[in-house]
């Protein structure tokens, strides 16, 4: 058998053990327990697996402008290089929802353990080995737990980073320009899921990865030639990466600097990106290095304000803000990490031990100068948060350490030398420290706990009392029974290695007792709840019709659930949450009103509330809102907002106001009249009547209003200020009878155009340039990259036949 039909066997196998591994989340008719997946992920789902197959696989690269979310929801056409990955869609439409959520999950941790599995085998690692490299990968608890958190969209993104390795090193072994391409432009596809810290993250790794290996070349190798050559594969990289994903890089650029992280936001002390304090929440603290070992030292994941499921007895206390995962890779892979050390320190040992401290460091955010230093002065790295989202990159290097301690444990030699019996006992000192440990922890457990009550005692958001006390400590000595258990076999199997007549199964039943290890914790991750009850029937409720029969000019606020159900069935909502907003919009958001003309101005009609929580505050709602529906069952009740604007509308009068803080002052003013009165930011093109005047301005007839797309029918009796209910953007273009005109700033978020006498028609279509721009760099990449792949087929192909 070829070794390339080993891979594929080996590969296989790893499929099967992922399946079976995570087969609660695959064969079920229930859905994961995670509000983000609940509310939100899985509506997106469900829209996908209702699409026909042959859109799918269409390509329409139109920069788009969503009108059903957050009042006009765009990236500028960043994001839609998502449309390459054609394999969600098509998974979403062969596997029907809930189960596809999970397949969708368990398949890519299959992808990054093959990543994983096959850069272990370039640097060395035989079959049995490899495999255990891409298990440790597809199965820690670091990864699996993120699915209790709903974090779907990032385990796909982390699970083509091993990818993007894999081929970086074949094009070192190699010095073929062809994988250098390949490294760039699985960058691109990964940049393409979308959660865009975890790629910026590989980026960086990765090219620190291409800078020690192109330096190792030039001091091993010494010729200048190659190092000339090998400086420019690497720089083919970065260009390719760049060209490749310049359809969404180049728009979201240009989307970013108008954002709450942007340049312009006035955070990090006017720099822009994210405050301090902010960006740092999620840092890991220096204590819980101890989870590496006993995962469960501070408990596990957090209550999602439900009943504690039976096999967590306590859930996180630690010092960050709240977790919903755990950073645990596995005992046995950390015990295997120090024998490349003993036994093989090459560059891929020293490359590896770089990354698992490189990663911890960054990973543990604001306690350690090395991540301060790098907010302070490297680009970037401001714009995001959670630190500790960086210990995918350390799982890598201890998943490929430890595929070669495998090999090293099989080694005659390795084992026949004194190091070796030194290492054995090293690992008998870890369990039995942890023995002692446990010993500590139960003998002392009256002073410890009087020392560290006001500790072992914080609230977190489900829970307080006094009970918290023993219940976290009596879990802390728990875990470390069961973290030494381990501990103790996998120091007996190691250990058996050495044994003639047993030595060959030990690879085997150190595999199985991973699996038993990690298992054991991503059990505890693994929450299934019914499906939401607004999706038993055609997805939708007797609310959500309601407001599907009403114009789509108007927007809906829904107080007692999420957007999702809404959105989903294409009933525009005011807001979506989302870590970044536009910045404007989120100081709206900040200061809004129900009760002011804020709601009016951007067309706010509906109101959804629970019947609960209308009757509590109905008193104060009812000089301008009034019921329109109930749902039968009693429990929804809408509200129509009785002094909402139309779509578009004209203004006689205008307000100057330079100060963004002061014209939002104005809107949110009692005596803010807005069919009379715009505030303007720039001086009028226009003369207009003294503010506060009354005329009869005209009328507006909308003729279309989609996406991308508005036209309107205006007859206007004097000059006038025409305001649109839609946010301001960069990307629109208005014309007036056919002529390009100035889209103006109105009342802080809205958009609108000046006007003269008379009847005229006016279109608004968004059409941002930097999309433009790269969209044609990013097919002109991917037919570059196609033509070369076909030219090395071609070339491999003579030479067979040659051969």
């Amino acid at each position: 058998m070829t070794d390339r039909k080993k891979n594929i066997v080996l590969l296989g196998g790893l499929l099967v053990i992922c399946i079976l591994c995570y087969g609660k989340i695959l064969f079920t008719d229930r859905i994961i327990r995670a509000p983000d997946i609940i509310n939100e992920y899985y509506w997106t789902v469900l829209r996908l697996s209702q699409q026909p197959l042959a859109d799918v696989f269409s390509l329409n690269f139109v920069a788009d402008w969503d009108i059903y979310n957050n009042s006009g929801n765009t990236l500028e056409g960043g994001g839609l290089g998502n449309h390459f990955l054609f394999w969600q869609g098509l998974l979403y439409h062969l596997i029907k929802p809930p189960a596809s959520v999970g397949w969708f999950i368990v398949l890519h941790f299959f992808v990054g353990g093959s990543g994983v599995f096959m850069l272990c085998r370039t640097i060395g690692a035989s079959l049995l080995a490899s495999l255990f490299g891409g298990l440790i990968f597809a199965l820690a608890p670091e990864m699996a737990s993120l699915i209790n958190a709903g974090h779907v969209l990032k385990i796909a993104t982390i699970c083509v980073a091993p990818w993007a390795f894999y081929l970086l090193e074949r094009g070192f072994q190699s010095r073929k320009v062809v994988w250098f391409m390949s490294a760039g432009f699985v960058l691109a596809l990964q940049f393409f899921y979308t959660h865009w810290q975890i790629a910026f993250y590989t980026c960086l790794c990765v090219g620190a990865y291409g800078i020690c290996r192109l330096i190792g070349c030039m001091v091993t190798e010494r010729e200048k030639g190659t190092s000339l050559r090998l400086v420019g594969l690497n720089l083919v990289v970065l260009g390719f990466f760049l060209t490749t994903v310049a359809i969404d890089l180049f728009p979201l650029a240009n989307w970013s600097k108008e954002t709450n992280r942007g340049s312009m936001s006035g955070a990090n002390q006017g720099k822009g990106g994210l405050d301090r304090d902010e960006a740092m929440m999620w840092s890991m603290p220096p204590e819980e290095l101890t989870g590496f070992v006993i995962p469960g030292f501070f408990g596990f994941s957090r209550q999602e304000a439900g009943e504690n499921p039976p096999n967590i007895s306590t859930y996180y206390w630690g010092r960050m803000v709240f977790t919903q995962t755990v950073s645990y890779f596995g005992l046995l892979p950390w015990l295997l990490v120090p024998l490349p050390l003993i036994f093989r320190r090459d560059r891929y040992t020293w490359l590896a031990v770089g990354a698992i401290v490189g990663g911890m460091l960054f990973s543990m955010g604001k306690y350690t100068p090395f991540y301060n230093f790098l907010f302070d002065h490297f680009p970037g790295i401001d714009r995001f948060r959670v630190p500790k989202m960086m210990l995918f990159i350390p799982l890598i290097a201890v998943a490929s350490l430890a595929a070669r301690s495998m090999d090293l444990l099989r080694d005659e030699v390795c084992r026949a030398a004194p190091a070796f019996r030194r290492y054995l006992v090293g690992i008998g000192a870890v369990a039995g420290a942890m023995l002692v440990l446990l010993a500590v922890e139960y003998g002392g457990k009256d002073y410890f706990i009087r020392i560290f009550t006001e500790y072992l005692a914080q609230p977190t958001r489900y829970e307080e009392g006094s009970q918290l006390i023993m219940q976290r400590w009596n879990n802390l000595m728990v875990e470390t029974a069961i973290a030494a258990a381990f501990a103790i076999g996998s120091a007996l199997l190691i250990a058996a290695s050495n044994v003639r007549s047993i030595g060959k199964y030990a690879g085997y039943a150190l595999l199985l007792l991973f699996i038993l290890d990690v298992g054991r914790v991503n059990a505890k991750y693994l929450f299934l709840v019914d499906v939401p009850k607004e999706t038993k029937k055609n997805y939708t409720t007797p609310t959500v019709e309601f407001l599907k029969g009403q114009s789509n000019e108007y927007r809906v606020l829904p107080l007692n659930g999420g957007p999702g159900p809404y959105s989903s069935n294409k009933v525009p909502v005011l807001y979506i949450p989302m870590p970044v907003q536009q910045q404007r919009w989120q100081e709206f958001l900040d200061g809004f009103n129900l009760m002011s003309t804020m709601p009016d101005l951007i067309n706010l009609r509906y109101i959804v509330y629970s019947t609960a929580q209308y009757t509590q505050e109905r008193g104060q709602l009812e000089s301008k809102y009034t019921p329109v529906f109930q749902s039968p069952d009693g429990s929804e009740v809408v509200l129509e907002n009785r002094t909402v604007m139309p779509k578009a509308w004209l203004v006689p009068s205008v307000l100057m106001v330079s100060d963004p803080r002061q014209a939002l002052s104005v809107i949110q003013s009692p005596q803010f009249n807005p069919h009379q009165l715009a505030v303007v930011e720039t001086p009028p093109q226009l003369q207009m009547t003294q503010s506060g005047t009354s005329a009869g301005a005209g009328n507006v007839l909308v003729k279309r209003y989609e996406g991308e797309k508005i036209d309107l029918s205006v007859s206007s009796a004097a000059n006038a200020l025409l305001v649109l209910g839609e946010k301001y953007y960069r990307g629109w273009k208005a014309t007036v009878d056919g002529a390009p005109t100035d889209i103006q700033r109105v009342d802080y978020v809205l958009r609108g155009v000046y006007l003269t006498p008379g009847t005229h028609t006016v279109a608004f279509r968004f059409d941002p340039l930097p999309f433009k721009i790269g969209k044609y760099l990013t097919l002109a990449s991917f037919a570059l990259f196609f033509g070369m792949l076909l030219r090395e087929w071609l070339m491999r192909r003579d030479h067979a036949d040659k051969g």
